[in-house]
């Protein structure tokens, strides 16, 4: 399991910076692939071509843009969501079964709207919490009231 999540962070590393260029012009993005060449690639993948998956990633980075769109109002920061989204990409092309009839494109966006979505969850899980050296409040002067633990 820790060599599988090594190689999925190599790759990201590897691949994201190549593939935010093509975010920030819709028309840049490669047209996607046809079900004969998606076939051929995920096949080639399959039988240990890296390539082949990278062409994959390549070619279906216009739908994390898209999903990422839906989403860019929970999040401040673009950019983020895009490599989040292009993890659960990546994810997808690893786990993805051809004998289950679905298109590569159908089971990548699920797994690409869960990825994007446990990171909203985990940044408001962490807006919510608070340190115990901040403070409280303001008195009346406007200064700071310090937490009741620092009053001693």
């Amino acid at each position: 399991m820790l060599h599988f999540l090594f190689t999925l962070v190599n790759d990201v590393l590897g691949s994201v910076f190549f593939q935010l260029g093509y975010v920030s012009n819709t028309n840049s993005f490669p047209q996607p692939l046809s079900t004969e060449e998606e076939q051929k690639y995920i096949e080639a993948y399959k039988g240990g071509n890296d390539e082949a998956k990278n062409t994959l990633i390549e070619r279906n980075l216009r739908l994390v843009a898209h999903i990422v769109k839906k989403y860019s109002t929970f999040s401040s920061d673009c950019d983020d969501l895009i490599s989040i989204g292009t993890i659960g990409l990546i994810k997808a092309i690893s786990t993805f079964d051809m004998s289950k009839g679905t298109r590569l494109a159908t089971y990548a966006a699920r797994c690409i709207e869960n990825e994007i979505l446990m990171q909203i969850r985990a940044a408001k899980k962490l807006q919510s919490e608070v340190s115990l050296h901040d403070p409280i409040g303001v008195d009346r002067e406007g200064n700071e009231l310090p937490s009741a633990w620092c009053t001693y």
